[in-house]
């Protein structure tokens, strides 16, 4: 049976390979997708998950736009690491589309309402949406069948201050009012917690795009490198392939100018992974709280581990997975996926079973 699942996302390179993971994914059926502010505007993030779907040549999903600013601060994005419309270089299509007449919340609330029991939650941005449902319908909780989180640091540094992750630094106030709400989540129903401390060793390099274009029959086969004149762009005859790359790369080019390397940590398709397939990840159970006041770890994520607090446990953290595992899995799923989108190509060559 096809898994349920309603994405709230802020459209973002890495967001965009997660949501093009889902829609390859034959045992997922996306029922909705709430644009939250974040990597950029709420106005763009809903264009570009809009845009996506055109290009991928998507059912009519559901698109709502999410609140514009978070709850008690004022919005910042991140341009710098995901590009003036947030889809690096590339340049997608302008959208036929049109926005859902209703909010994100009301999305989360009906969506959570119509399907019992049975509705994944994917949170890839900032939780202002989901606490914002979370206000609408406190039992939200207990009606989804499971929520997966990209979001937070634990025993590892932040990538926005010291002890700060991005999504969790946006809208600390909203991320605190989930973690809280979910504190009455049966222990099966408890959030999974993708955070940098796993998410960043889900790093993709020059050849893993590479092998996405030879698994989707795309011509020329291209290796991106840190080599290439600025500006470079792909010439992938293949439009999904082409659009990735480009943006892809710009995701590449910010690793390398903070010192990371040529490279791209790909959080949020990570955490599509992990809301389809749990057991691509180990997890350990936590009491999660979000520090509010404090003057230098304000938005920081806090576990404990021990039952200090004397809390019942409100999340499963992920400690460990297996990054290759993880890549062929997107490989292999998204290169099908782009291949089946060219006119007249039965990919004779695909590989039969997939990795992993």
């Amino acid at each position: 049976m096809r898994q349920r699942i309603i994405m709230d996302v802020d459209t973002g390179v890495d967001d965009s390979l997660a949501l093009l993971y889902l829609l390859a994914s034959p045992e997922a059926e996306i029922t909705g997708i709430a644009a939250t502010a974040g990597n950029v505007p709420a106005a763009q993030v809903a264009i570009n998950n809009l845009a996506w779907l055109e290009l991928a040549g998507a059912p009519d999903i559901e698109v709502a736009l999410g609140a514009v600013e978070p709850l008690e601060v004022p919005l910042r994005t991140t341009e710098d690491t995901h590009g003036p419309q947030g889809v690096g270089y590339a340049e997608l299509p302008a959208p036929t589309r049109q926005i859902s007449a209703r909010s994100a919340a009301d999305l989360w609330v009906a969506s959570a309402r119509e399907h019992p029991g049975e509705l994944i939650g994917l949170c890839t941005g900032p939780l202002t949406n989901l606490a914002l449902a979370l206000r609408a319908e406190p039992e939200l909780p207990r009606l989804l069948r499971r929520l997966v989180i990209m979001g937070g640091a634990f025993n590892h540094p932040g990538n926005t201050t010291p002890t700060n992750e991005w999504n969790i630094h946006v809208d600390p106030e909203a991320a605190k009012i989930v973690f809280d709400a979910f504190s009455a989540a049966p222990a099966d129903r408890r959030p999974i917690v993708c955070a940098l401390d796993i998410t960043e060793t889900i790093e993709m390099r020059p050849a893993h795009l590479t092998r996405l274009a030879e698994r989707a029959g795309s011509l020329p086969i291209e290796t991106v490198s840190p080599d290439d004149p600025p500006g470079a762009r792909s010439a992938a005859d293949n439009p999904i392939i082409r659009h990735v790359t480009d943006a892809v790369r710009f995701y590449f080019d910010f690793h390398q100018a903070y010192d990371l390397g040529y490279l791209a940590h790909m959080h949020d398709p990570f955490a599509a992974a992990v809301a389809l397939d749990p057991a691509l990840a180990c997890t350990r159970p936590a009491t999660v709280d979000v520090e509010l006041a404090g003057t230098l770890t304000r938005a920081t994520t806090v576990a404990d581990w021990a039952g200090m607090w004397g809390r019942p446990p409100n999340a499963d953290i992920v400690v460990a997975t297996d990054p290759d595992r993880f890549f062929d899995r997107l490989i292999a799923r998204i290169g099908d996926f782009a291949r089946a989108r060219i006119p007249g190509d039965s990919a004779p060559d695909r590989v039969a079973a997939e990795p992993g």
